[in-house]
């Protein structure tokens, strides 16, 4: 209890600091005026000036930490190094993410494609403490609420609108989930592995993860979860000695042998905590991407079924009943977890609301119809990759941790196959965007293999023709050793880091050149037309007096008008999107129906005979007989897999007393009664 007390504690205390650190980075850089990232260099210059101090931070923790450690060493050391290493990881996110968006309020990607339905969901999201859906009326949401409600309670504090807290909160959570997973490898591993592994994780993830910030924060923990799941469902026995750390499994760490010492008359299968801390994974990750907690539940399993089959052969100290006991009470209290986030959307389905089949699963890029292969890409990371697959194969029969990830690597593998395969029934399980998983759990067994390799330099470095030195003098070579391999190693981090803007490029880009919802673009170039959106809430407001903005149900396809105005969505951005109960398809029907009207009373009995609310507002760009609205359909399996089609109301039809149409720039706004 106490270890899993003092745990907890350092848990807390790094997620303060992380949280202190990005608001000092994402405050401090707002107050100066900044050209464009892409303008000037000297944005890149302060990111590395930041990630270097970053890298230099974590350093300075795993010194501090090993001094502590050593015999005599001070207990505050040892903590003071627990602490600065996450710190760093925080630090590292704050920088290479907060300095070079710091002359921009958007986040990576802007608001263009995928970022805008994202941006609508935190916008929804501020408006209640409820679950509301991103953009229908009156349904619960379908698309996992936790980091988009957690987002939502960050901008009522800070007192943002949705659209704007959208990247400081990208940020911070990133952040802090950086500072926890460096904390959770710190108490598996040694202090000085484990900061290094989190540090090489948090660059991982922001290269790869980042853009999609919730589904980074899950990715960033699938590894050393996997590792807690391994021993969940094939424990080690109490008191056995782990291979590396030192450490039993009493102490908190996972042991990293093949346990085959028979077990004493009071020994018993330990892993309860591990069970715990898995259930408590996949229920928060379940509330937050599907798609992740898939591909670890998955890997869960196929990890108690080998469990299983090595207790039936009796390779282990347990009963072979064990590992289906733990599956099963992880499954259960993940499930339960899940709920708080899932219910009100399971009852509304099951209670027989009419639904779509959804379209989420269909997409197939070029990277979904290949396997994954980033160990074959060459460069730092795709050597690391290899280090690791290689680390894997040579180290799965003795070390727990190799096993875990081995196992992690093959249920990714099986996952984009089966996602491959199932293309023939007209769908995909999305495999090709499990990539940034496996790249993290290469580049962790590569941390592994290189810091195996490195612990056998040192060692070397103690002897000479074969034979150990003086005991002083090989303490010397030693120590200079471990220096130079430090020093290596810190340098090859930074020469990773400092090429992440690089590497996102694009997303950078779009942060500044995308109009945010000040009617605003970063990079001072003349704004697109959400400029005029302001002046179009005006015209809502002043044609709805006393009717907050969560009231009005509004048809737009004018890009980002909802994700930066909290209105209720007539029809969502894209199907694949969309809330099934929500009926995308009908929607789409009644709306091309709209075409058909030849005066204001039939247009507004298409409009209000339909098992959905009607709309308030219609914002449509005016055309040449009408007034057009850009509707989407899923196309697959065509790539892209969705087909853009404007649908036009005649003008004549939104006459009467129904209607009234207001030009505001490119745009008409038509205000229904």
């Amino acid at each position: 209890m106490r270890v899993a007390l003092r745990g907890l504690g350092l848990a807390g205390a790094a997620t303060l600091l992380a949280a202190v650190v990005t608001a000092v980075v994402l405050v401090g850089f707002s107050l100066v005026t900044f050209p464009a990232y892409g303008n000037s260099n000297v944005l890149r210059a302060l990111t590395v000036v930041g990630q270097t101090a970053a890298v230099a931070l974590v350093v300075l923790g795993i010194l501090a930490a090993r001094a502590g450690e050593k015999p005599g060493g001070r207990v505050v050391l040892v903590r003071l190094g627990k602490l600065a290493a996450p710190t760093g990881s925080a630090l590292l996110v704050a920088t290479t993410l907060g300095i070079p968006l710091a002359a921009s309020r958007l986040y990576l990607h802007g608001v263009s494609v995928d970022q805008e339905f994202r941006t609508q969901f935190l916008s929804r999201s501020t408006t209640s403490l409820g679950l509301p859906d991103m953009a229908y009326a009156d349904l619960p949401s379908f698309y996992p609420s936790g980091w988009f409600w957690l987002g939502g309670r960050f901008a009522n504090l800070a007192g943002l609108e949705g659209w704007a807290a959208f990247k400081p909160w990208s940020i911070l959570s990133l952040g802090v989930a950086a500072a926890l997973v460096t904390v959770l490898w710190t108490r598996l591993l040694r202090t000085d592995l484990g900061a290094v592994v989190g540090l090489v994780s948090t660059a991982m993830m922001l290269t790869y993860g980042s853009p999609e910030p919730y589904g980074a924060v899950v990715a960033l923990f699938i590894p050393p979860v996997l590792i807690l799941a391994w021993h969940a469902v094939n424990p080690t026995v109490t008191g056995h000695i782990a291979e590396e750390t030192g450490h039993t499994a009493a102490t908190g760490h996972t042991a990293d042998a093949t346990d085959s010492t028979p077990p004493g008359p009071l020994a018993r299968p330990g892993g309860i905590g591990a069970t715990v801390a898995t259930l408590l994974f996949l229920g928060a990750s379940a509330s937050t991407y599907t798609l992740y907690t898939g591909l670890a539940a998955g890997t869960v399993v196929l990890m108690a079924a080998v469990a299983t089959v090595l207790a039936l052969r009796g390779r282990t100290a347990y009963p072979a009943w064990l590992p289906a006991a733990r599956l099963v009470m992880i499954g259960s209290g993940s499930l339960a977890i899940a709920l708080i986030v899932w219910a009100p959307y399971l009852v509304a389905a099951l209670g027989g609301a009419p639904a779509d089949s959804g379209t989420a699963l269909h997409y197939l890029p070029d990277a979904g119809a290949r396997l994954p292969l980033p160990m074959t890409a060459g460069g730092l990371t795709g050597l690391v990759c290899l280090a690791g697959l290689v680390w894997i194969v040579v180290r799965c029969w003795n070390s727990r941790r190799a096993q875990a990830l081995g196992l992690g690597v093959a249920a990714v593998y099986l996952w984009c196959l089966a996602s491959m395969a199932v293309t023939a029934l007209g769908t995909t399980m999305l495999g090709f965007r499990l990539e940034p998983v496996l790249i993290g759990l290469l580049m962790v067994a590569g941390v592994f293999a290189i810091a195996e390799v490195a612990g056998l330099l040192v060692r070397a470095a103690g002897r000479q023709n074969g034979t150990e030195r003086p005991a002083a003098e090989a303490t010397g070579y030693r120590r200079r050793a471990s220096a130079a391999v430090g020093v290596v190693a810190a340098l090859a981090v930074l020469a990773q880091v400092q090429g992440i803007p690089d590497h996102l490029h694009e997303e950078i880009r779009l942060a500044y050149t995308d109009t945010d919802g000040a009617g605003e673009r970063a990079d001072r170039f003349p704004p697109g037309p959400e400029s005029h959106y302001e002046d179009v809430n005006a015209v809502i407001a002043e044609a709805f007096p006393g009717r907050d903005k969560t009231d009005l149900v509004v048809v737009s396809t004018a890009d980002a008008f909802l994700a930066y105005n909290p209105y209720l969505a007539y029809q969502a951005v894209t199907s694949h999107y969309a809330n099934p109960l929500g009926r995308y398809a009908d929607r789409n029907a009644a709306m091309i129906a709209w075409e058909e009207a030849t005066s204001g009373e039939e247009l507004h009995a298409l409009m209000t005979g339909t098992d959905w609310r009607a709309p308030d507002v219609i914002l449509a760009r005016p055309s040449g007989d009408g007034y057009t609205l850009r509707l989407a359909e899923d196309t697959y399996p065509n790539d892209p897999n969705v087909r853009r089609f404007g649908v036009t109301i005649p003008a004549e039809a939104v006459s009467g007393p129904h209607f009234e149409v207001h030009e505001v720039g490119p745009f008409a706004v038509i205000v229904v009664r």
